[in-house]
């Protein structure tokens, strides 16, 4: 008699959570469980499983404006822009850092650069004894990277002034 009166619970439960659960509807990118906004909006209904739908942090309304801070707040709030300072110091080593990261790697490209152009006259290839026009391609191209690689050297090295 328990195991019947068990199974019978089970799925009695089972069946008030299914008979529970309210029909959602899709309006483009929002959704919504009121029958009356979705008929206004003319959603479609979903069918199938559960729908979750967690809010990003860029869609949050603001809180409700609270009344001014007690004067014993006054001294948290201190607190909490000197560890705001120590924060924003990490950031701006490890911004640095990775401006030194990035000014290394392309000092490194440059001299690679500047060897395979060779003053102008680059290694030919096979193929560009043959062509001589991807030859002057080729030297061209070698040339526009040289360039491109010094003026994204100075605005690292700008960048790096910058912070100091």
């Amino acid at each position: 008699m328990k195991k019947t009166s068990l199974g019978l619970w089970c799925l009695l439960a089972w069946c008030s959570v299914g008979f529970a659960q309210e029909r959602v509807y899709r309006c483009g990118n929002e959704y919504t469980n009121n029958p009356v906004v979705a008929k206004e909006r003319n959603c479609q209904p979903l069918e199938g499983g559960n729908v979750t739908v967690i809010q990003s942090s860029g869609t949050r309304a603001t809180p409700p404006s609270r009344p001014a801070a007690a004067p014993a707040q006054a001294s948290s709030a201190s607190s909490a822009s000197r560890v705001a300072d120590t924060a924003q110091r990490s950031r701006d080593a490890d911004a640095r850092a990775i401006l030194e990261a990035e000014l290394k790697k392309s000092e490194e490209r440059l001299a690679a650069l500047q060897t395979e152009y060779n003053d102008g006259y680059p290694v030919r290839t096979a193929l560009e004894l043959r062509n001589p026009q991807g030859y002057l391609e080729r030297t061209a191209e070698l040339k526009a990277n040289i360039e491109r690689t010094q003026a994204d050297i100075e605005s690292i090295r700008r960048e790096i002034a910058r912070q100091r």
